[in-house]
């Protein structure tokens, strides 16, 4: 094992409560009444679209779903960074992995004009290897080629990668890309997700968690 990525909202930082600012703004704009965190945050992963869906209950094919959407994006614009913190537990994990020798990355499908701002503001210890946006390579996670380019950029082979996400769409891209998946059942898991049918290689509950397990398998 040569290398850690990981998934940004909901496995290394906690985005929801930004999200669901822009959310509950985007609701009273349209004289709808604000949703509360414990519903916004199962949603958080699914981005922009699976808020909208959440919000206004609107299929995306509805013709008012992309308006929504945009408006959406550009009021997160302005609260990307404002409540979102790390995960307990994240700082010394990248710590732990830099004692290692192991290098880390982030594969996010969040879009480049929010990840390229915010990872900066998020203190990592160490700083990403690789950092892979929605829009990086034109596609987005699960295809598996959004996670080929970030271990070319940290100078490791797929095949020598963890990849950890709490999306199934995250395991989904991992196990295409050939990468070892571990799934954070801390981040946003919905209670109608089915986690155990994704097909994770491991489960983790809590970030140090991951360190237990490279050091029981790999170190």
């Amino acid at each position: 094992m040569r290398g850690v990525l990981f998934d940004l909202d909901g496995t290394l930082a906690d985005t929801a409560p930004d999200l669901g600012w822009a959310l509950n703004t985007l609701l009273a704009e349209h004289q709808r009444a604000p949703l509360p965190l414990t519903a916004i945050r199962p949603v958080a992963s699914h981005g922009a679209r699976g808020l909208i869906q959440l919000g206004f209950g609107m299929d995306r094919d509805h013709p008012d779903f992309e308006r929504l959407r945009l408006r959406f994006l550009d009021l997160y614009d302005q609260h990307f960074a404002v409540d979102t913190v790390l995960y307990d537990g994240v700082q010394p994990l990248i710590e732990a992995l830099a004692q290692r020798g192991l290098v880390w990355g982030i594969v996010t499908n969040k879009p480049m004009r929010f990840t390229d701002r915010l990872v900066p503001r998020l203190g990592f210890p160490v700083p990403p290897a690789a950092v892979v946006s929605g829009d990086t390579v034109g596609v987005a996670k699960p295809d598996p080629r959004p996670m080929h380019h970030a271990a070319q950029l940290a100078g490791v082979a797929a095949a020598r990668c963890l990849y950890v996400g709490d999306a199934e769409r995250d395991i989904q891209a991992g196990r295409a890309s050939g990468m070892v998946t571990v799934l954070a059942g801390y981040g946003y898991i919905a209670a109608t997700d089915t986690p155990a049918a994704w097909g994770a290689d491991h489960n983790i509950a809590a970030p140090l968690q991951l360190v237990e397990l490279i050091d029981r398998i790999w170190v």
